[in-house]
């Protein structure tokens, strides 16, 4: 299918914002002007009402421009872990950008539920009282909203926490990505709120990871293609023995690889952003697929950028290693490749056999 024009028209009118208007400073006229931060939130929660294939659209633009937004982290993982929940009474500000939201989740590198260890408890007041550590926080040292996961004698549990009240400290980390903020958050009895049913949290989780992997999928697919698109144009102009590079056949080969691997991620991230549009029964199935597929097109579509640029693709003047690093750590986000493959497996194990 493809895309309507309402969608063709968002995509322009980020992409044009972005060029405008790159860096951090971006999200405030995204959120503002464009409605980017409630893109996923409905319509009677002051949102947009637009679904995965809008998210689709305006992921892929911001992977193109590697735009240091907190977008995944608030837009889509903090928002739907809410929406996931059934609490909106926080999707308002959300929505309207008056706060950024950050989804504490991961810890000792997974986003398994059965790695988490914070630990939640009831208080003398009768109160939530949280204590352990995530990592990968994305924009945790920024957001005005904090929600983490934590276990209960009932199970995994979300919890609203005071981004900068008692007991709460957050650590800026410096990643490989640099575009991509990420933050250690250690909770010693911080005060929670519950957010929906007590032992919920793995449901919502999953629900949560499949839509964040569909939606990281869109981004890589967009970084992909841009690093492509730079590798072709320096392949026009760069000369060498009297003729451009791009005249050479092994450089032929190289980019036409390069170009069905990026086709090839395009289709099956659209098909995942489809298949949750439709909420098809077999949305895991599609975001492993989609979150392995397009890591693994995305890591070497950037090393070709690197390659076939030179030695310039190897200095901090081109912007070659910026796509090279943000491949490499999306590709760890939400579950490395292989990680989704296990996952993949996992589903298509539950799929009856066919009898011929």
């Amino acid at each position: 299918m493809r895309p309507t024009e309402e969608q063709e028209e968002l995509r322009s009118a980020v992409r044009q914002l972005l060029a405008r208007q790159p860096g951090p400073d971006a999200w405030g006229p995204l959120a503002g002007q464009i409605g980017a931060a409630g893109l996923a939130v409905p319509e009677e929660h002051g949102g947009a009402g637009c679904g995965p294939l809008e998210v689709h659209v305006v992921m892929e633009e911001l992977g193109r421009a590697l735009a240091p937004v907190p977008f995944l982290g608030s837009a889509v993982l903090t928002t739907q872990a809410l929406l996931a929940c059934g609490d909106a009474a926080l999707l308002p500000a959300l929505a309207e950008g008056r706060a950024v939201g950050a989804l504490a989740w991961a810890e000792d590198g997974s986003w398994e539920p059965a790695a988490i260890r914070t630990a939640a408890h009831r208080g003398s007041d009768g109160g939530w009282r949280l204590t352990g550590t995530k990592d990968h926080v994305l924009d945790g040292a920024d957001a005005t909203l904090l929600v983490v996961a934590a276990r209960t004698a009932a199970g995994v549990a979300l919890f609203e926490v005071p981004a900068d009240g008692p007991g709460v400290r957050r650590e800026r980390l410096v990643p490989m990505d640099p575009t991509r903020a990420q933050a250690r958050i250690a909770l010693d009895g911080a005060a929670g709120r519950l957010l929906g049913a007590d032992g919920d949290g793995e449901r919502v989780l999953a629900r949560v990871r499949d839509l964040g992997s569909v939606a990281l999928a869109a981004e890589q697919v967009g970084a992909a293609e841009r690093c492509l698109e730079l590798t072709v144009a320096y392949a026009r102009e760069r000369v060498q023995f009297g003729r451009p590079i791009g005249s050479f056949q092994a450089v032929k080969h190289r980019l036409a690889d390069a170009y069905v691997q990026v086709e090839a991620a395009r289709s099956i991230a659209l098909g995942a952003a489809y298949a949750a549009a439709d909420g098809a029964a077999e949305l895991t199935r599609y975001a492993a697929a989609a979150k392995s597929a397009c890591s693994e097109a995305f890591s070497a579509v950037a090393g070709e950028t690197i390659q076939l640029h030179g030695g310039i693709g190897i200095t901090w003047e081109h912007d070659a290693h910026r796509y090279f690093k943000r491949a490499h750590g999306s590709a760890q986000l939400l579950g490395a490749p292989a990680e989704h493959r296990r996952r993949l497996a996992a589903e298509l194990e539950l799929v009856p056999r066919q009898v011929a």
